[in-house]
């Protein structure tokens, strides 16, 4: 082989700089992202595609970054308005995706009964109807604090409002969740 022994040496060596950085940046927020997308569009496909266009935008506007919230909350920020962006566009809102049950097919344990996978299957598929069934800002809310476990001031720096406004809108969430899930069942 022809190579120049500087590059193949090159090649050996562990990448370090902005690149392996935002690698360590990737692995660390990735999976957090992803499980927030997921639940937010209900489609592992378009999750996982999802998940890397919000981490492609992050990668472009780094320099942008200007470290007044957390990288994950910006992260968090990005993937919110880029959900919001697919969800809004005609082919979402008029194809509907057969994908839903992959969701809770995955969230089973291996060593569950037959009985109990299919009541967390049905009940994981009764929830995700009730979230789709509510308005967008009610199901942001109510994911980020259920599924990401995040305090009404971060949730407030996500959707750009005050605690106050937060907690009062995720009270209203939370009843109309109750009167869906009621209705549904």
């Amino acid at each position: 082989m022809n190579e120049p022994v500087a590059e193949h040496e090159q090649a050996d060596e562990p990448q370090t700089g902005p690149a392996s950085e935002f690698a360590d940046f990737y692995n660390e927020y990735s999976r957090a992202i992803y499980y927030l997308v997921l639940r937010f569009l209900g489609d592992p496909q378009k999750a996982e595609d999802a998940t890397h266009d919000v981490f492609l935008k992050a990668f472009r506007k780094l320099d942008q970054f200007r470290g007044e919230a957390s990288p994950r909350t910006w992260l968090y920020r990005i993937a919110i308005n880029h959900c919001w962006n697919l969800q809004h566009t005609w082919h979402d809102r008029h194809v509907f995706a057969n994908t839903e049950h992959a969701v809770w097919e995955s969230a089973v344990a291996t060593t569950d009964s037959p009985l109990r996978v299919l009541e967390i299957k049905e009940l994981g598929q009764l929830i995700q109807k009730v979230l789709d069934a509510l308005p967008d800002e009610y199901r942001l809310l109510l994911l980020l604090v259920a599924d990401e476990e995040l305090s009404y001031e971060q949730i407030g720096v996500l959707t750009e409002q005050s605690p106050d406004a937060v907690r009062g809108k995720l009270h209203r969430a939370r009843k109309a969740f109750a009167v869906l899930f009621k209705k549904y069942t």
